[in-house]
């Protein structure tokens, strides 16, 4: 006979035994949501860079190819972004820049079409052809393909007009045939009825007519199709070597701006990963302005050295400099090119300097950042000697931690604060530069010894500041300045106190 213990336990055993059940397998899902990073060709101006982004829960993989042809932005901006999802369910695997060289160039492709290189026949004897082994084994591995593009114009089943017709591809989801029969199967990918339902998912969002997508069948295979240099495409080869459904995605290069393009990309790749069940945990990030911060700098292999934007580099002829680190908004899409010397990716490489230059900061292909490199002498860096960077005649910026962020704030700039708020002055740029003082007039930081330092310093503006120092003397403005060592004030920060707000009862 059971006792009233068996009777009780057992089911709490089992509940037991289920949660264990339960913690392992939500345990082992989260364990397989990661993403690999994957670099071929580093620090060259081929750098291929392929993000395999895999789900908690498995699924399909969709491949996503972007920059194939360099002067396509909406395409390779649109990849980027997705590099940095997260998947809840499904794989994605991210090639946002295929052929670097030619967006550094601007190019659609310096030596030839890289989208033309994909016979069946793997082939090394470029850069390209080896980028292109590269992505073979990559559809290898996908289930479906989408190659992202900017085309001339805008597709339309019917002549329109010389922009608007059969003959242009942009604002298209362009597949090699309506129907695809797989040799020696009895299955078919239906690339048309796929291809119409993603634009009945997509173009209802579109309000202008223009602007909406077109299905186009290349006929890529066909006789007598005009489009029969598509057989050398990924597209091609996906679908006929691989037999996965495989598409391309045209955004119009005449669309007024950058983030339209990119936006008309996402909407298409969305649709085709709702398609395909493949469920984003998080988005991508938006587009923002490229801003260079700093460079850290090695010279003939002494300790590195901070270099900012403002600074010029003063070397002796003959020096070596190795640009090891840029700091910017972007992690991709970087590359280093220290003119006329090198290659166009001078990045992470000992570069022998010979004559006056200037290092340029790329983001795809457009330049965001510069610094001079001047040469003071014909002979090399003497022993002990140091190269330097020059001090800016002016300051440009402050950082200021206050209102629960930290702002930045131009010279000459007035920041409003409620009196009682706390602030603290974080920096200045540039940064690095000697014999400097950042003194906030009427606050004394260290009270034991006044240096009139105060870039560190919590401040209550309320309780730490004496009223004589404000301007005016009456508490309400108050200046920050950056001196050298003679009293020139290289720059001034504004801070007006504002009186609190009186509650009034009731």
């Amino acid at each position: 006979m059971e006792s009233e213990f068996q009777t009780v336990t057992r089911p709490l055993l089992f509940l037991m035994l289920c949660l264990v059940q339960w913690a392992m397998l939500l345990l082992s899902s989260h364990a397989l949501a990661r993403t690999e990073h994957l670099v071929y060709f580093s620090n060259t101006p081929y750098e291929l860079n392929i993000y395999k982004i895999h789900g908690t829960i498995p699924g399909k993989t969709l491949m996503l190819i972007g920059g194939i042809q360099g002067n396509e932005p909406g395409g390779f901006l649109s990849a980027d972004l997705y590099a940095d999802m997260s998947l809840k369910k499904g794989n994605l695997i991210v090639v946002p820049r295929a052929n670097f060289y030619s967006i550094i160039l601007n190019h659609r492709g310096p030596h030839g079409d890289m989208n033309r290189k994909f016979s069946a026949e793997d082939n090394t004897a470029s850069m390209e052809d080896r980028i292109v082994t590269e992505l073979k084994k990559l559809i290898s591995e996908s289930d479906f393909l989408l190659n992202l593009h900017d085309g001339a114009g805008y597709y339309y089943p019917e002549y329109i007009d010389k922009w608007r017709n059969p003959l242009r591809f942009g604002q298209s989801v362009i597949a090699d045939t309506d129907e695809y029969c797989i040799p020696g199967k009895k299955t078919a990918i239906k690339l048309k009825e796929i291809g119409e339902h993603i634009l009945s998912q997509v173009n209802p969002h579109i309000p202008n007519e223009l602007y909406q997508f077109h299905f186009m069948n290349t006929r890529t295979g066909a006789v007598d199709s005009i489009h029969e240099e598509q057989k050398k495409s990924a597209t091609y080869y996906a679908l006929t070597v691989h037999h996965i459904p495989s598409f391309g995605v045209e955004t119009s290069k005449f669309l007024p701006t950058v983030e339209l393009k990119v936006m008309y990309h996402n909407l298409i790749i969305n649709a085709f990963m709702e398609y395909f069940g493949i469920i984003a945990e998080s988005p991508g990030r938006t587009l923002d302005t490229p801003i260079l911060k700093y460079l850290i700098v090695s010279i003939d292999g002494e300790p590195p050295i901070v270099t900012e934007p403002n600074h010029d580099l003063e070397l002796y002829k003959g020096v070596s400099i190795n640009v090891s680190h840029v700091e910017a908004n972007y992690e991709r899409g970087l590359s280093v090119d220290i003119l006329e010397h090198g290659s166009l990716n001078d990045f992470r490489k000992n570069i022998v300097i010979s004559k006056d230059t200037s290092i340029i900061i790329r983001k795809d292909n457009h330049i965001f950042g510069e610094i001079a490199v001047n040469l003071t002498g014909a002979g090399p860096l003497k022993p002990g000697a140091k190269a330097f960077a020059t001090v800016p005649e002016k300051v440009e910026y402050f950082v200021v931690e206050a209102k629960g962020h930290k702002i930045l704030l131009e010279d000459g700039e007035i920041l409003e604060l409620t009196k009682g708020e706390r602030m603290k002055i974080l920096e200045i740029f540039p940064k690095g530069m000697p014999g400097i003082t950042v003194n906030f007039k009427g606050f004394v930081g260290d009270k034991i010894n006044n240096t009139g330092e105060d870039r560190g310093y919590e401040i209550d503006t309320g309780e730490d500041l004496l009223k004589r120092y404000s301007l005016n003397n009456n508490g309400e403005y108050y200046q920050v300045l950056v001196s050298l060592e003679d009293d020139t004030v290289l720059a001034r920060l504004i801070i007006r106190l504002l009186p609190q707000e009186i509650k009034q009862p009731g």
